[in-house]
């Protein structure tokens, strides 16, 4: 198991150095930089700004050099834990990540957990009653839910949140608590009401779990060792278990890395709608000003959460299946 984790790390080392040039590129491609546009914004307002005062600028934010020059200046900030100065904000970027963070990673984690909670039951039992009325009717809600968006229905379970608790505040931190460190008890506060964007951010991916879960389960159902193993009289809730149900969860334990990946890059929607203060609206934000060290900071940091979430899956489906490990 050991050199299975190893592999796995070693793995992620090319794949984050060429993440982190491919993402450095991308925020380069559009033209003009952070300095150009708020020259130009300046200049529409009446103030104007002389070539050297621009170029004090570019210095003080760090675009100036060639592109490679700046690109070894962020790449080396995250190995000090200097990620630079936010341009929009007007503050340094590792504390604005540090506030923001803990509540992406929570909406995620959140997400996660309930839509496993929900998934693995309803598809375990959609599978052995096949065509059954509990079939259907998960069947007509898995779809209901990959229909509805995200926005509405995070509008209503908020209205209907307010109407029975009069508590508006939803996904943020009771006020004693704002500001303050990270504390359990701040941690419990905000799992108190970060239970509806955990709902919203994993109905869709709730539905489409259990729609793999039960095919998959079905699948191995039908195989001949199953039939085999009937035959010599195994119970069968003991035989659902030891084998079918454990060879299903492999395509459901790496699907786990992809819904955490899709959690991370749209929960901007949920985190709009509800106002919770999480990544998504400052990423936003700094690729419209074009504050690029910000936005590719961001965009690294959760590029290593997706990879968290492929070597957590990795573990998983090592301990569910030995073959694997002991493949490698």
């Amino acid at each position: 198991m050991l050199k299975y984790l190893l592999r796995r790390l070693l793995l992620m080392i090319p794949v984050l150095i060429a993440t982190s040039i491919i993402t450095f590129i991308v925020i380069q491609l559009p033209p003009g930089d952070f300095v150009s546009r708020f020259v130009a914004e300046q200049r529409v307002r009446g103030v104007r700004y002389t070539p050297e005062a621009e170029a004090q600028l570019r210095a003080r934010y760090g675009l100036d050099g060639e592109v490679t020059t700046q690109y070894l200046r962020w790449a080396k900030g995250f190995l000090t834990g200097d990620l630079g100065d936010s341009m929009y904000y007007n503050k340094p970027v590792s504390t604005i990540i540090r506030e923001r963070l803990p509540f992406t990673a929570f909406m995620a984690l959140l997400a996660m957990v309930f839509t496993n909670a929900m998934a693995l039951p309803i598809g375990l039992l959609s599978a052995v009653r096949q065509y059954s009325v509990w079939d259907y009717i998960f069947m007509i809600i898995g779809f209901i839910g990959m229909a509805i968006p995200n926005f509405i229905f995070a509008l209503v379970l908020m209205y209907l949140a307010f109407t029975i608790t009069g508590d508006a505040n939803i996904g943020g931190l009771s006020q004693e608590f704002i500001g303050e460190p990270w504390t359990m008890a701040k941690v419990i506060d905000l799992l108190r009401h970060f239970w509806i964007p955990a709902i919203v951010a994993g109905t869709a991916g709730t539905a489409g779990t259990i729609r793999l879960l039960r095919a998959n389960l079905l699948d191995e159902l039908e195989k001949p060792y199953v039939l085999v193993a009937r035959s010599k009289g195994l119970g069968r809730i003991r035989l659902l278990f030891k084998y079918p149900f454990r060879m299903a969860l492999n395509p459901f334990i790496v699907g786990t890395a992809g819904m955490l990946a899709a959690l991370l890059s749209g929960e901007l929607m949920i985190s709009v709608t509800l106002g919770i203060p999480t990544l998504g609206p400052v990423m936003l934000t700094a690729v419209e000003n074009q504050d690029m060290y910000l936005a590719g900071s961001i965009l690294f940091i959760e590029t290593m959460l997706a990879l968290a979430g492929v070597l957590m899956s990795d573990i998983l489906l090592g301990i569910a299946d030995p073959r694997i490990k002991d493949s490698v």
